[in-house]
């Protein structure tokens, strides 16, 4: 399958042209010059906290580097409180799809990289390392910088990499050096591809090759395309003879806005209470499962009792039915797309427009669960961060008029930059910018 995003023909930089700008590196560029070219830029951009005129850096990797920003990823630490180990791992990849490529990808990746100095990961669709082989000696230097198996490298945790910005754009990219957000990457260089459901076209995960410099040549990009196609043939050939291993997306989560969250399943539609509303958002948020503590922490400040979390998961378990929840740890056994996911895919294309018109409501605006907290507030942040950088006028119009954004005094400037300063509209947004400055003063 080709990847989903067209690929812009031009990326223009102080220092030329990229023709293609998923490639890192282009034919006789000097790699030691332009890693230290880079390195100033990155710097330049940490050190500004996001100056948007950056030279020498790739539109793809700017625009990473300020989702990076945006999100709160650290520039300097990559930490991993959420690793996924031992049997909590295995269980997890033991039921992914993606364990159908691997014979393939090692095949045409591993064995032959194995005393290369590269490492080849496979990872789930939300950038979760579920596989990490290769040369032994670059294993052991990727502990200090946490690419092991069972580690979160999407964006959102690590901020710019091969395999996470590739999930996040939905297209093969390579990440060279210090074009990482993570000083702690900088020494490294990746390549890597998305990997789709041969009938749904969804993405099921992605596959990375990390090294050195010599990893952000073209070929190595066009290597992992050539073994991302066959994996997806494999995928193809194994829903021929096994299709009950690819089970297609059959519910929905609703949890924007005022009224009552809902789940759409199996044909029928649930009205939820909030406590398993709350539940579903985050078992859908964390698909490598929690365990009952977990969920507790995750669920109330006071951090409720195990007797409680296994009554209400049970009560859970009787709305949905048992094939959809699993236990030890919980986890949903079903893909529960929720209405959060898909402002964040919309966010994730740079389809700003689309994101805003998902966005219907506060995420479940009655709960005060700390997780279901921190997903409303970054959900709300992301979007808000996207409409400032676009900086649309009819966008920021429907933001302002919202109720996201009625009283979101970044917004309501950004509005008023875009207007005529002799419109009528430009006076009525003026007169909204001063009452909110005024009651932030009061």
């Amino acid at each position: 399958m080709t990847d989903h995003v067209g690929s812009a023909t031009t990326d223009t930089a102080t220092s030329g042209v990229w023709a293609n700008p998923w490639v890192a590196l282009r034919p006789g560029d000097d790699a030691a010059a332009h890693a230290r070219r880079v390195s100033r830029a990155h710097d330049t951009f940490v050190g500004a906290l996001g100056e948007r005129r950056i030279d020498h850096v790739r539109s793809v990797v700017r625009d990473s580097w300020l989702r990076s920003l945006h999100r709160g990823v650290d520039p300097d630490v990559v930490d991993q409180p959420g690793l996924l180990t031992g049997v909590d791992l295995e269980q997890y990849r033991a039921g992914h799809p993606m364990g159908l490529i691997r014979p393939v990808v090692r095949k045409l990746l591993v064995d032959d990289g194995a005393d290369a100095g590269l490492l080849v990961a496979i990872s789930d669709e939300r950038g979760r390392l579920l596989w990490v082989e290769g040369d032994h000696g670059a294993r052991d230097r990727a502990l200090t910088m946490n690419f092991v198996e069972g580690a979160d490298w999407s964006e959102d945790a690590v901020g710019t990499n091969a395999p996470g910005t590739a999930l996040a754009l939905d297209h093969s990219v390579q990440i060279f050096g210090a074009e990482h957000f993570n000083r702690t990457v900088h020494e490294w260089s990746c390549s890597a591809g998305p990997v789709h459901d041969p009938i749904s076209g969804r993405i099921l995960g992605a596959i990375d090759i990390t090294g050195g410099p010599r990893v952000a040549a073209p070929e190595v990009l066009q290597l992992v395309r050539a073994t991302v196609a066959a994996a997806e043939a494999e995928l193809r050939l194994h829903l021929i003879t096994s299709p009950h291993l690819f089970p297609s997306p059959s519910a929905r989560v609703e949890t924007f806005g005022a009224g009552r969250p809902t789940v759409h399943l199996d044909g029928r539609r649930t009205t939820l209470s909030q406590r398993h509303a709350e539940i579903l958002l985050i078992l859908a948020d964390r698909p490598e499962g929690l365990t009952s503590d977990q969920l507790a922490v995750l669920l109330d400040e006071a951090e409720l009792d195990s007797v409680t979390i296994r009554a209400e998961m049970s009560r859970l378990r009787k709305v949905l039915g048992p094939e959809h929840l699993g236990s030890r740890p919980y986890r949903l056994l079903t893909e529960f797309v929720t209405d959060v996911a898909e402002v964040r895919a919309a966010l994730g294309r740079g389809d700003t427009a689309g994101a805003v018109r998902r966005y219907s409501g506060p995420v479940l605006p009655g709960s005060d669960a700390p997780g279901v907290q921190e997903i409303r507030d970054d959900l709300r942040t992301r979007v808000q961060a996207a409409l400032l950088r676009d900086g649309d006028e009819q966008l920021l119009a429907r933001w302002t008029s919202s109720v996201h954004g009625r009283d979101d005094i970044a917004a309501w400037t950004a509005y008023l930059s875009t207007l005529d300063p002799v419109s009528p509209q430009f006076t009525q947004v003026k007169a909204k910018l001063d009452r909110l400055d005024g009651q932030l003063a009061t």
